[in-house]
């Protein structure tokens, strides 16, 4: 399920892959008005079905052109001489930055500079404000401080974040098909296959703990999925409970989330504790019917 917030007027039209572009350009039906937040004061958003997402003439179209370099580190395309293909990382990071929204990029050294993400990212009406890169054990680290055009402000609208986590996984997937069996979006999408089937009762973990006396800490891990971001952000507040700020990891075949949350501006209790886990942990855990086989 993908959440279309009402007051954000976000499309995404991917040319490099049909099944992606298809996901994620469908026009998208009127739904029910529910409450949400992200980092900011409550949005009001529609729920649509699954595989739906805004329509808007905005198009992406995440080609590299002879004006800027390739996604990856060598002019000719070609991947890096390593054999084994490192594990892809994307994190949005609501809480580092209270004026922005920061977003790091690791697969390995294979990175360059990512001209063409950031334009992906500005054609998504995004100002890219600050970028840097750095090196460790793990990799190249490409990371970005990211905020609304329209506002100056931080991203607040959980359909927003999750379009500009499927632009980065899309332009990562396009300039580096090898890395498409190392993630749950290359498989969603008919791309590539996964290196191994992931049990999702194995890979679910849900945890709830006192984070100060005004808000708890919601971790989430369990296997990437299309539309999980604003899936587990509605989930959340189905039960009116408020998501002040947080972060988001795909990591691999895997999503990784970290929300802080309040109950009218207190921890939650116990009881309530249990409700939101049970909640998530059957979303997540439920079987999956195709459409094919109706």
């Amino acid at each position: 399920m993908a959440v279309a917030m009402a007051s954000c007027g976000v499309g995404v039209n991917f040319n490099s892959n049909s099944s992606l572009k298809k996901y994620l350009a469908s026009p998208a039906p009127a739904g029910a008005m529910a409450e949400a937040s992200f980092g900011f004061a409550p949005k009001r958003f529609c729920i649509v079905h699954k595989g739906r997402s805004l329509s808007s003439s905005t198009s992406i179209t995440p080609r590299a052109s002879s004006a800027t370099a390739v996604e990856d580190g060598k002019s000719d395309g070609s991947p890096s001489e390593s054999d084994t293909v490192p594990i892809p990382k994307v994190i949005i990071d609501q809480d580092s930055d209270p004026d922005a929204t920061v977003v790091e990029i690791t697969f390995g050294d294979r990175l360059g500079a990512l001209l063409d993400t950031m334009t992906a990212l500005r054609n998504l009406g995004l100002n890219v404000v600050k970028a840097n890169v750095f090196l460790d054990s793990s990799g190249k680290h490409n990371k970005f401080a990211i905020t609304r055009a329209d506002t100056g402000r931080k991203v607040e609208d959980p359909e927003l974040l999750e379009a500009i986590r499927l632009t980065i996984i899309n332009n990562l997937i396009e300039y580096h098909p090898e890395s498409s069996s190392q993630l749950a979006m290359g498989a969603a999408f008919g791309i590539g296959p996964r290196p191994e089937q992931v049990d999702v009762d194995i890979a679910t973990h849900i945890s709830v703990k006192d984070d100060g006396p005004n808000r708890s800490l919601l971790y989430v891990e369990s296997v990437d999925r299309p539309g999980l971001l604003v899936d587990l952000v509605k989930i959340v507040t189905d039960i009116d409970v408020a998501v002040e700020s947080g972060e988001f990891d795909t990591e691999g075949l895997l999503a990784k989330a970290k929300f802080h949350v309040n109950y009218r501006g207190k921890p939650l209790i116990k009881p309530l504790q249990q409700v939101l886990a049970n909640s998530l942990r059957y979303y997540l855990r439920r079987p999956s019917t195709e459409e094919s086989s109706f």
